[in-house]
């Protein structure tokens, strides 16, 4: 049955994936910001309000909807051919890009309890993790090694 809307299920899971990566890319800059120029507690507030908006309202959702839409992609036989490698990297650059979402939520909630320790140049460098993650997805999933 899932065969029959694979198309919708893909495209869904394409402009989900999307919007998760623009999430990822913008919230470290976001924190590089709430470093180098949150001078006041006006400009804390602003910048914890906007980061915790991006985390919950759009990058939450589009991953749980990349999850769940690449999970019934998966779950369609003969779509994927397990015995190649590429799915199998596809997974290894997801359960990355999971786990730096989970970073970022985790440093979002020092922010929120005043405790953060790191600095512009530190979220500068872990904003590098979703490009490379991005670089094995896409080249597991089309050029299929």
């Amino acid at each position: 049955m899932l065969g029959d809307f694979y198309l919708w299920i893909k495209a869904l899971h394409i402009m989900a994936v999307i919007s998760w990566m623009a999430g990822l890319f913008y919230l470290p800059r976001l924190f590089v910001y709430h470093v180098e120029r949150s001078d006041g507690a006006g400009m804390n507030a602003v910048f914890q309000t906007m980061e915790e908006k991006l985390l919950r309202v759009i990058m939450n959702p589009a991953m749980i909807v990349a999850w769940v839409t690449g999970l019934m992609m998966v779950s369609i036989p003969g779509l994927i051919d397990w015995s190649s490698i590429w799915p199998w990297s596809k997974f290894i650059g997801l359960i990355g890009m999971t786990w730096f979402h989970m970073w970022c939520a985790r440093r979002r909630r020092i922010f929120a309890e005043g405790g953060n320790s790191l600095t512009g140049r530190n979220y500068r460098m872990m904003n590098e993790v979703p490009t490379v993650m991005m670089v094995v997805i896409v080249l597991s999933v089309v050029v299929k090694f």
